[in-house]
């Protein structure tokens, strides 16, 4: 365990009643003392050195913070880690907070498209066990991977401020989309971005393409695929962005329910965590993400059905676009809505939106879509 010090010169006197008595333990830099003799065992060393080093170390983790343990995972959890830190000075000890990595069933199966293996919530069922058995406090996710269900005895109270929400085109060939010529490869395990993609370029071949971020711009510079789409946040959040070659904007490529957004979950009725998470939490993103989420749920969505959506604040206003598609991008449907910028209207618009598209597909629309594996 890493320490945390304390300096100060020899003729200062050392406070312990400043230091959290929370399960600590003190010691010098030479030897292990126990409270009642840390101020004089601190003052020998200080006559020695001129500076006494004092260590406050938290025995047992207030927070256990559970994460996946891909790249782009662990960044999202040393970001909460960090913010928890920031905000909370008793936080801020030395082994208050522990990050704990916890493999889920989307991390280990990566060779075949995610619907096949069981679709949505395959990077968060570990978690929400871990987090109901009390083996972590508080689970960090990646929004856009959490069914619109939680499980009982979850809550997911806070949500980080929202990342650039846009998808990249990276490519080592091509500079942009138009350029890709007919039968390229793009490397997707999207059915958001594969429907889309299809519907302006009906001649492009898109093939399973999973991994973290990091292999997979590997294996694009392999040549493995001509091109793939990854969501520009994950870029940002890992100071990649330098293999981004261009920035689909939204009405090129509308993003995936909740992408860019963090979710941090923890126990019903926990309120020590939810005090912290209630600080963290940014409610212009929780509003967003929420509204994004109602109309993902009226829908019935998963990972066989090429859903997207977006909501953002405008002014007072919330605006809404959403569509639903397709596999092969001949049919998508899209819709648009704007409220009032409140908790309420947000979900009343999302969930509208939602049950207009379900209404108008046909009846066998989305029935045809649970024969194909994919991602959304």
């Amino acid at each position: 365990m890493a320490s945390v010090a304390i300096t100060a010169s020899f003729s200062a006197s050392v406070d312990f009643t400043s230091v959290s008595t929370r399960k600590l333990s003190f010691r010098s830099k030479f030897l292990s003392v126990s409270p009642p003799l840390a101020a004089s065992s601190a003052h020998r060393t200080s006559r020695n050195r001129n500076v006494v080093r004092v260590v406050a170390e938290v025995d047992e983790p207030i927070v256990k913070i559970g994460t996946r343990g891909s790249p782009l995972a662990l960044a999202q959890a040393y970001m909460t880690r960090d913010l928890l830190k920031k905000n909370f000075v008793e936080l801020s000890e030395e082994g208050a907070l522990e990050i704990c990595i916890i493999k889920t069933t989307g991390d280990k199966v990566l060779d075949q498209p995610l619907a096949d293996i069981g679709g949505k919530g395959l990077f968060t069922r570990e978690l929400d066990v871990a987090l109901l058995d009390g083996r972590i406090d508080i689970a960090v996710h990646s929004m856009k991977d959490v069914p619109t269900y939680l499980p009982e005895g979850s809550i997911l109270p806070c949500m980080l401020p929202r990342e650039d929400v846009r998808d990249a085109f990276i490519s080592v060939k091509y500079d942009d989309l138009s350029e890709l010529p007919d039968g390229a490869l793009v490397g997707t395990a999207s059915l958001r971005r594969q429907s889309q993609l299809l519907a302006k370029f009906p001649t492009l071949k898109c093939v399973n393409f999973r991994g973290n971020v990091q292999s997979r711009i590997r294996k694009l510079q392999e040549g493995v695929v001509d091109c793939t789409l990854l969501a520009i946040a994950g870029l940002n959040r890992m100071d990649m962005t330098e293999h981004a070659t261009k920035i689909l904007e939204t009405d090129v490529m509308l993003p995936a329910v909740a992408q860019g957004a963090i979710g941090i979950a923890c126990r019903t009725g926990d309120s020590r965590q939810l005090e912290f998470l209630e600080k963290l939490n940014h409610e212009e993103t929780r509003i967003a993400v929420e509204c994004e989420r109602a109309f993902l749920a009226s829908l019935d969505g998963s990972c066989r059905t090429p859903i997207a959506g977006y909501a953002y604040k405008s002014g007072n206003n919330l605006e809404f676009r959403g569509l639903v598609a397709s596999l092969d991008g001949k049919q998508i449907l899209e819709t648009t809505r704007s409220s009032n910028w409140s908790f309420t209207d947000a979900i009343d618009a999302g969930k509208d939106a939602g049950n207009e598209l379900k209404a108008l597909a046909p009846s066998e629309f989305f029935e045809n879509l649970l024969e194909h594996g994919g991602s959304w």
